[in-house]
């Protein structure tokens, strides 16, 4: 069993950054892909950021690239997803996500246990 605990959610101005952190317990392996989806208001869940754990390969959504970094910190087997140039759009609740790192990283399918999720609230 695996559980993730997110934190770091909450409120900032277009333009602005927040840290989003997720500190993973349990029955760890070296093999895996952490994760993070997002789901705003009457849309779809959708892949946001991941990295694999035993290399650091990086993936991130169009949407976010270039604005968003991933970054693993392996002693604590903690994630943390660093928004920066938040836009009113990336309002939605953010949600970790752990997995294995033979399978598409963008795929929810991927990744076989969840947080609870945190808002992020961007206004214009």
């Amino acid at each position: 069993q695996v559980q993730l605990e997110e934190s770091g959610g909450g409120l900032a101005q277009a333009g602005g950054s927040l840290r989003l952190s997720c500190a993973a317990s349990g029955r760890i392996f070296s093999t895996y892909a952490m994760g993070w989806f997002r789901q705003a208001p009457g849309k779809e869940r959708e892949f946001v950021a991941a990295v694999t754990w035993s290399s650091g390969n990086t993936l991130f959504a169009d949407s976010v690239k270039g604005r968003f970094a991933i970054i693993r910190d392996n002693a604590k087997n903690t994630v943390y997803l660093q928004m920066n140039s938040l836009k009113p759009e990336d309002t939605a609740v953010y949600y970790c996500t752990r997995g294995t790192e033979y399978g598409l990283l963008n795929n929810p399918r991927t990744y076989d246990y969840w947080g609870q999720g945190t808002q992020v609230t961007v206004s214009a």
